[in-house]
């Protein structure tokens, strides 16, 4: 792992901890088993090392949630890949899902990071454009689609986690055809 990579680990494991306010620089080298100044060699402060860390997660999150996701030869089928790729990645970085709000905090151009995000996950934006031009999904807003169809993987994860629930792959299947439901023309 290259000191870039380990000062973004430490950074991101002492959100989840301790919470994006209290999180110091000294704590992060010392997380990180860098020296302070080795910081400062990436980053210019800790502004822009969490901005830098928020593009970073980003970005690690669209590579796994739209993985495979052109492989697939339809559309719901292409929805199936997106909602299971997201409820995984949620399950293998569970401090991710249970500071989400944290994270979701992190410093940030609005209007730079929404586009830098669209550019991100264009896979998964392209097939909620889809299903809208086939017909096939409701005639909403991009964004109100992605919320309805996956962000109950991230509140089942969550759930899952925390152990309030456990989900079987039936139930994991049920909850898929659920989300597709509320999304797709009937």
């Amino acid at each position: 792992m290259d000191k870039r990579t380990q000062i973004f680990a430490a950074t991101e494991q002492l959100i989840a901890t301790v919470g994006l306010d209290k999180v110091s620089m000294q704590q992060v080298a010392t997380q990180a088993h860098v020296a302070a100044g080795t910081i400062y060699r990436y980053f210019k402060d800790k502004d822009d090392l969490l901005r830098q860390l928020s593009s970073h997660l980003m970005m690690q999150c669209a590579t796994h949630i739209q993985q495979g996701v052109k492989d697939e030869p339809t559309l719901k089928r292409q929805f199936e890949r997106l909602w299971r790729n997201t409820w995984t990645m949620m399950l293998q970085r569970d401090h991710l899902l249970l500071s989400r709000d944290q994270f979701d905090a992190l410093p940030r151009d609005d209007q730079l990071h929404a586009q830098r995000e669209r550019d991100a996950f264009s896979d998964l934006y392209q097939v909620f454009q889809e299903g809208k031009q086939q017909g096939v999904l409701k005639p909403l807003d991009d964004e109100a689609l992605i919320t309805l169809g996956l962000e109950p993987a991230f509140c089942l994860a969550r759930k899952q986690v925390r152990g309030v629930i456990t989900l079987d792959s039936h139930a994991i299947a049920d909850a898929i055809h659920a989300c597709w439901d509320a999304i797709s023309l009937h």
